[in-house]
Parts: C-alpha cells; sequence; structure tokens
C-alpha cells in the first residue's frame, strides 16, 4: 500500500502564446552586427620544450616555432575555422595576409571588400 496519495489529473487550459516578433517591432540589422566582437586566432606555430626547457623559460627567452614568414596558417573566429593567411613580417611586426576564406567562392571573397569599414 502506497503510503503517498497521487493527486488526480485535472485538465487546465493555457492562454494563447504570441510570438515575441509580433510583440515587439524591433530587429537587428547589418549595422547592430557590426558592433559585436569575436575573437580571432591565427596560429603562428608550436613547439615541443622538454619539462626542464620550460622550467628555465624567463623573460626574454625565445622560443623557436615550426611556422617561418611566408608560411600558410590557420585562422579561426571564435574557434572555428575562417580562413588561411600567409605569415607575413612588415617592419618589426608580424601580421597575416589573408589567401583564402574557407569555404568562400571566388565571386564572394571579391564581393567582401564591399563591407569593410
Amino acid at each position: 500500500m502506497n503510503r503517498f496519495r497521487q493527486p488526480e489529473p485535472q485538465a487546465h487550459e493555457f492562454d494563447e502564446v504570441q510570438s515575441s516578433a509580433d510583440v515587439s517591432g524591433e530587429h537587428l540589422g547589418i549595422e547592430d552586427l557590426k558592433k559585436v566582437r569575436l575573437v580571432l586566432t591565427i596560429d603562428l606555430g608550436q613547439t615541443t620544450l622538454a619539462v626542464r626547457d620550460v622550467l628555465e623559460l624567463k623573460q626574454g627567452s625565445v622560443v623557436p616555432l615550426n611556422k617561418l614568414a611566408g608560411e600558410m596558417t590557420d585562422i579561426f573566429v571564435n574557434g572555428i575555422p575562417l580562413a588561411k593567411g600567409e605569415i607575413v613580417v612588415i617592419a618589426d611586426g608580424i601580421h597575416v595576409r589573408i589567401a583564402e576564406i574557407i569555404g568562400a567562392t571566388p565571386v564572394e571573397e571579391k564581393e567582401e571588400g564591399e563591407y569593410d569599414a
């Protein structure tokens, strides 16, 4: 015998749900999206170090990487692959020249410049 009494199911009527688009006439435009900040990550290289080498690192240490200027690298936006680019050195800075937008056709890549600010 069950000590807990189960409540009897009862019928209930719910009010009609309206979509938020009907309630508010506001919407986001492309200008609003241009203000969204994204994390851009570019893989400039990797290396493998022994534990003793890591322990010896100090301010001013130089860590060699497996990529050189002129090599292709991957570019990610919020962790999602976006493009491939060439590592270039201009003056004293390291930069990446976009070579290919992943998944874009040549026409789409040409049109991309229309949205530059």
